[in-house]
């Protein structure tokens, strides 16, 4: 990626505006990438699967969907080893102490973080393999980019769906937020990793769980209100750019928190993962980039927005700052991030 002609980092891509659109807050809706480049795979017959649940996830009904699923892969000729985590992080160390053989299917009923888990703990063990997701989660992003809807089709991909090759991404980070570091840790990412604005947002949400999903826009409008300076260093690629920043958007999927399209360009299986950089922003340029995004992705169009993909990415800030990873407040700065092409596969739909 080359530098800019102010030599202030790496050029920008462009997006083409989808002209069949109509304009919303003075912008076409931006033409969206593939959510997959390469050709999906046969599944093979696998017979089986180990089944980790978040019994807290979809309003504490993890279990009860959890043990549905059991039943429905049992009918379809599954044998399955049914694992419930107890604590967050847990999920980890479960899927990384199996014993499996090449052809088993991992299997996830919860969210995106409840996936982050389980992919962590087996590439922990050095094996990557075959995942499913059943969709039961608070945030359920990377169900909405597979096309995921119910338990029901969710199963039914694992039984006899396709097989598509999926990016991840290697990151490194200090673990705990800031006040409450605690050494350092990895993550795999199939998801999102955000820093900024959007992790101060989840964070009061947090606070505010009694709203219900409407936590999540309270928690943005309090975090555009106080408008906080965040200084950090930058480097995508090997080019080096800082600067005041209001948020880095850095995703593999094409959907976010609370099923924002916080990032058009990405491709699940493209090698790379993108981000889109809202720098330093007035409140009422902040608001207008949250309604056009809202409105389709078009923040892609807003001025003060900055849209790159790459392979190798860090962050480092003068104090600690926090990272969201997959949905979930668990590190802060410095960070240092690498993709993994086609790492692992995931279940999907049958291709028509």
């Amino acid at each position: 990626m080359s530098n800019d002609e102010t030599g202030q980092g790496p050029v920008a891509l462009s997006f083409e505006p989808d002209l069949s659109t109509k304009q919303k807050k003075g912008a076409h809706k931006p033409i969206y990438a593939e959510v997959f480049t390469q050709k999906p795979e046969k599944a093979s017959k696998n017979t089986h699967v180990h089944l980790f649940v978040n019994p807290f996830a979809g309003k504490k009904k993890g279990k009860v969907i959890g043990e549905k699923v059991k039943s429905l892969l049992e009918e379809n000729g599954k044998t399955v080893d049914i694992h419930f985590s107890n604590f967050s992080g847990h999920l980890i160390e479960l899927s990384q102490g199996i014993q499996a053989s090449s052809d088993d299917i991992f299997a996830v009923v919860g969210g995106d973080g409840s996936l982050s888990e389980v992919i962590t703990g087996r590439m922990n063990a050095q094996q990557g393999g075959v995942f499913a997701l059943i969709p039961a989660g608070t945030g359920n992003s990377m169900a909405n980019d597979l096309r995921l809807t119910t338990t029901e089709q969710a199963v039914q991909c694992l039984v006899d769906g396709s097989r598509q090759n999926l990016d991840l991404a290697r990151v490194e980070m200090v673990n705990g937020l800031p006040g409450s570091e605690n050494g350092q840790t990895v993550r795999y990412s199939h998801n999102l990793v955000t820093w900024g604005l959007g992790v101060d947002s989840t964070i009061k949400a947090e606070k505010m769980r009694w709203m219900g999903p409407m936590r999540y826009d309270v928690g943005i409008l309090m975090a555009i209100m106080a408008n906080n300076r965040r200084h950090a260093t930058l480097t995508i690629d090997g080019a080096e750019m800082k600067g005041d920043y209001t948020l880095f958007l850095i995703q593999n999927s094409q959907t976010g928190g609370s099923m924002l399209p916080l990032a058009p360009g990405a491709s699940l299986d493209d090698g790379k993962m993108d981000i889109g950089i809202l720098k330093k922003m007035t409140r009422r340029d902040v608001l207008k980039a949250f309604g056009m995004l809202k409105k389709e992705g078009r923040h892609v169009f807003h001025p003060r927005v900055d849209y790159h993909t790459f392979r190798t990415l860090s962050i480092e800030t003068p104090a600690p700052a926090a990272i969201n990873v997959d949905g979930e407040n668990i590190g802060s700065t410095p960070l240092n991030m690498e993709v993994l092409p086609s790492a692992i596969q995931i279940c999907v739909p049958r291709s028509k």
